[in-house]
């Protein structure tokens, strides 16, 4: 029986996951469907039981509904989607629903597997307070760099995020003068409105790294990053490793992502 999946969000016809769901699918042998589901602002939560009326297995959440995605499920989320606050997957199971956030890991993979970088004693700067950002700060903040900064246009918002995880501090960007960074994550949407974060002059280190979340564009922040001489990197990556961890939770499988990804840089 075809198990029935999708990725909620506004807007989401873009969304490159349905391709990278049937490329898992077709290397696992395992028989799913998998859609795009653009769901009103003001009706996720309707959007979510339709689905699982019409005999929905689970689902991928992305903007604008994380949070609400956590407030849906927020009796049965992991203990990583509860650390997050953020649910970014859902999975349907005997009428229930259970709440996971993918996100975390899959930039971790991406970051130390496939592009090799250590975390572990580097020195990261995250930008931005929103739901990405929450997803993935504490597994950050796990794989131990020597410091961890928050950055966003609202400062408060930084500062606020970064007491609650721990980090090593938040603020606005300009508190970041005189700062260097071994790593540079940008988990603003910036880049889909062609604008980059304002970052002062010198913050990236030697041989740093600029991460941009948003996948499948050039972004001002990755210009920004190779001006700079640093390495620049989209989502992408990011993107195909919280799917595949998705993939497991709904399938029990954990398809290999090198070709796959390979694949979608090809497209």
């Amino acid at each position: 029986m075809t198990g029935r999946y999708a990725v909620i969000g506004n807007p989401v016809a873009h969304s490159k996951s349905p391709w990278i769901h049937a490329e898992f699918a077709r290397q696992t042998r395992q028989d799913i469907d998998y859609g795009c589901i653009e769901a009103p602002l003001d009706g996720f939560a309707r959007t979510v039981d339709e689905f699982r009326a019409a005999g929905g297995r689970g689902a991928n959440v992305t903007l604008p509904f994380k949070d609400q995605a956590y407030r849906y499920c927020a009796d049965a989320v992991s203990a990583r989607a509860r650390t997050a606050g953020v649910v970014n997957t859902l999975i349907f199971e005997s009428g229930k629903v259970r709440g996971d956030n993918t996100d975390g890991i899959g930039l971790l993979r991406d970051l130390t597997v496939n592009l090799g970088r250590a975390i572990a004693g580097a020195r990261v700067l995250l930008m931005g307070a929103g739901g990405a950002a929450q997803g993935v700060l504490a597994p950050l903040l796990a794989a131990h760099p020597e410091r961890l900064m928050v950055a966003n246009r609202t400062a408060e918002k930084a500062q606020r995020l970064a007491q609650r995880y721990g980090a090593s501090a938040g603020g606005g960007y300009d508190a970041l003068r005189g700062e260097q960074f071994d790593l540079l994550i940008n988990a603003t949407s910036a880049g889909l409105d062609d604008a980059a974060p304002p970052l002062p002059p010198g913050v990236f280190a030697p041989g740093a790294l600029g991460y941009d979340m948003v996948y499948g564009r050039d972004t001002p922040f990755l210009a920004l990053a190779r001006a700079a001489g640093a390495a620049a990197h989209d989502g992408s990556g990011m993107l195909v490793e919280q799917a595949a961890e998705s993939f497991h939770l709904w399938r029990g499988l954990r398809p290999d992502t090198v070709p796959v990804l390979a694949a979608l840089r090809r497209r």
